[in-house]
């Protein structure tokens, strides 16, 4: 079986030229424009045009229709200049086909991320398509804008005919006069847009394809391409070397579990010296599918579980992308990949498993797995790696969604500087995180007769689950996110796609490409 070929994100050029001939760059040469409305000032009603509206206007002059007509239209479509409104107007001349007034808010980075997002995602099955928006834009909205042209273009499809849709192939952003500073801005976001794509994409896979050894494969790929080390254990290495949790987890799937370990060295930088580099150690939940197990999951839970190893998809895209940004830390991946399936051989109820370390846990729900795999994942990378700092992803509860809704991810972390490390981060990239505390007075819930920690210690949820991992972790700085409340999007929304979102992508490498994304961390300890 494979995955039929599927749409690519849209290639962006950058352009000096004014959105319509002409100019310095003789125009943007497409017949499909995208101009900037912003709202009024205060106390002022209606709203006004952005960069390249002067050209354009003087452009329909020509041909009998003004600025009038397309305030006329803005009016008649009640337009507010909010972030991501869309009002179209279809403009034949020997120039343009349609143009597209397009709400940017107060321009600033959350806006602009959903103003590019909204203009690729009414620019479905057009040719090409120019936009000044991004003249407004300082470095920092500058890159949320194409983040968000590239994320409103995803798709995935497994259908017989192809895509019912495809993203516009071309986007040209226009009025940003010559140099390269806006090329390398280009180019570290569409390197963080293309994660968030990944990570999307293989969430999506269904997990009929999507097994544990698939995830290794893919894996493999990104490892070629970016220049990264592979290491991969199979089903017999894991239980010879005592992960207990993985094996455990994946014992009852036809398709045996994996641990999938990639390396990423920056640029330039010879063996010796990169042994002195601080050292960030991801890791991220791979279950491929989740029935739940024994502890089976009602019929409608199941139906997004093949998203399940989201957190694991995250650290592939994560590490494929590092070397695009030359992040200057070194930083290992691990995936622990399992499918928790229904069998003869799966785990019950009250058995205990020993994770690697010799940890144990007794398995009160087969449903709590994720912790079990994560676990085993954590303890390796505490006794083999020497991790400056460990930072794991998951969707791991649904108490986290009921805690923080859908569009919020929850972070718990044991590091002050760590945890505003990657909230700043989640709000530069649109993927907000909120910090949930690693409460104490909970740790008794986790109590078990038989064995060191129970895997079901209840609620609150999210904190019990946390508190579970936090013995795994020793006495390395370390962060948890929960981002089982944005592993899926119910409804297109702005750069969301209904469905998988890979969320955690972006705020990860917003985190790692910083020059000193560990400034502060462990200086309390």
């Amino acid at each position: 079986m494979r995955l039929p070929s599927q749409v690519h994100p849209p290639r962006i050029a950058l352009s000096d030229a004014l959105l319509v001939g002409p100019g310095p760059g003789e125009g943007a040469g497409t017949p499909v424009l995208a101009l900037p409305v912003l709202p009024a000032g205060d106390g002022d009603e209606g709203v006004s045009l952005g960069p390249g509206a002067a050209a354009v206007l003087d452009h329909l002059e020509t041909h009998g229709r003004g600025a009038g007509e397309v305030f006329s239209v803005l009016e008649q479509a009640r337009a507010s200049g909010r972030a991501g409104e869309v009002t179209a107007m279809p403009v034949p001349t020997d120039e343009i086909d349609l143009l597209l007034l397009v709400g940017v808010g107060d321009a600033g980075s959350d806006d602009l991320r959903r103003a590019g997002a909204a203009i690729a995602r009414r620019c479905h099955d057009l040719d090409a398509v120019a936009t000044s928006v991004a003249a407004l834009a300082d470095p920092a909205g500058f890159r949320a804008f194409v983040e968000g042209v590239v994320l409103g273009s995803f798709g995935f499809h497994w259908r017989s005919e192809g895509p019912r849709s495809r993203p516009v192939p071309r986007v040209v952003l226009t009025g940003l006069g010559p140099g390269t500073e806006h090329a390398d801005l280009l180019d570290r976001a569409t390197a963080v847009a293309g994660a968030g794509w990944a990570a999307r994409t293989l969430a999506f896979v269904p997990s009929q394809l999507k097994s544990p050894a698939w995830l290794a494969d893919q894996a493999a790929i990104f490892a070629e391409r970016s220049g990264l080390e592979l290491e991969v254990w199979d089903e017999h290495r894991l239980a010879a070397e005592g992960f207990g949790g993985i094996v455990g987890v994946g014992q009852a799937a036809a398709a045996p579990p994996r641990l999938i370990r990639l390396s990423y060295t920056p640029r330039g930088i010879s063996r010796s010296r990169a042994k002195r580099l601080p050292h960030v150690v991801l890791v991220g939940k791979g279950i491929t599918f989740d029935t739940g197990g024994l502890s089976i999951k009602p019929a409608e839970a199941m139906a997004t579980m093949k998203r399940d190893m989201t957190g694991g998809g995250v650290v592939l895209a994560v590490m494929d992308a590092l070397e695009a940004l030359d992040c200057r830390v070194r930083v290992t991946g691990l995936v622990p990949a399992a499918e928790n399936a229904i069998s003869g051989s799966a785990l019950r109820p009250g058995d205990v498993i020993r994770h690697y370390g010799g940890r144990t846990s007794e398995v009160t729900n087969t449903d709590a797995e994720g912790r079990l795999v994560m676990a085993d994942a954590l303890a390796y990378a505490v006794d083999r790696l020497d991790p400056t700092v460990l930072v794991d992803v998951a969707t791991l509860t649904g108490a986290v969604k009921v805690a923080l809704g859908l569009r919020t991810g929850g972070i718990f972390a044991d590091d002050d500087a760590l945890a505003d490390h990657l909230r700043a981060a989640g709000r530069s990239a649109g993927e907000p995180l909120w910090r949930l505390p690693l409460a104490d007075e909970y740790l008794d819930l986790l109590d078990s007769e038989v064995a060191d920690a129970d895997n079901a210690a209840g609620g609150p949820g999210a904190i019990t689950a946390a508190l579970f991992l936090r013995p795994f972790t020793g006495d390395v700085p370390w962060a948890h996110l929960d981002i089982a409340s944005v592993g899926d999007s119910p409804t297109d929304s702005y750069e969301w796609s209904a469905g998988p979102t890979g969320f955690g992508a972006r705020l990860l490498l917003h985190w790692l490409e910083q020059q000193e994304p560990l400034a502060g961390v462990g200086a309390a300890s």
